[in-house]
């Protein structure tokens, strides 16, 4: 079973470090045979919320936020790289993940978080849990932190302690035992079969 994986990635910031964390998940997921892709909220700019892709007519959507929302609405899970911003999730990224909701309905996420310093960006992984129960895409009990991770990763995203490679193997077998289960059951049913809240999004309609 071909798993299809969107990589979440959301920092504005110039001279980010986080890029090298996304390129690495990204090419350990295609080395598992995931047709995995890339979501970045710098190379597919986003408005500041004001209308949801869903409240947009078909066909009159930005170029950028359709071509995410095929992505999302395509894929069987998502990895979400974060940082960690005054304890919380960066800007870009919470704003990247609110302008969709249907699309994540029944798909699991797993989080990678990150940061300079020697925790990893855990606190913001608090957060994280909350926000895609919300969407509709619930985290998977384990996590990835990243510390200190400048000295990680290199620019293409090869891991420079050969430790990540190690410890990304049992965070991507989890990922993906709920990614499988997950797909089969949505290929088992209908939208009629789902909780009636979730009925009218599962159709692509306004709830």
């Amino acid at each position: 079973m071909t798993l299809r994986t969107a990589v979440l990635y959301g920092s504005a910031r110039r001279n980010r470090s986080g890029i090298k964390v996304a390129r690495f998940v990204l090419r350990e997921l295609e080395e598992r045979g995931h047709d995995a892709v890339l979501v970045d909220s710098a190379e597919r700019p986003l408005p500041m919320l004001d209308r949801m892709f869903k409240e947009f007519d078909a066909g009159e959507a930005p170029a950028d936020m359709a071509w995410i929302a095929e992505t999302l609405d395509s894929a069987d899970g998502f990895v979400v790289v974060s940082a960690e911003y005054n304890h919380s999730v960066p800007a870009a990224l919470k704003n990247l993940l609110d302008h969709f909701q249907g699309e994540y309905l029944y798909k699991p996420s797993a989080i990678v978080t990150y940061s300079a310093g020697p925790f990893g960006g855990v606190r913001s992984l608090v957060n994280l849990r909350g926000i895609l129960a919300e969407l509709g895409s619930p985290a998977i009990p384990s996590a990835f932190p990243v510390s200190e991770v400048d000295e990680a990763f290199d620019d293409d995203g090869g891991a420079i302690d050969p430790a990540y490679r190690q410890r990304v193997t049992g965070f991507l077998d989890e990922y993906e035992w709920y990614a499988r289960a997950l797909k089969a059951a949505r290929a088992s049913e209908t939208c009629s079969d789902r909780p009636p809240a979730q009925q009218l999004l599962c159709r692509g309609e306004d709830n």
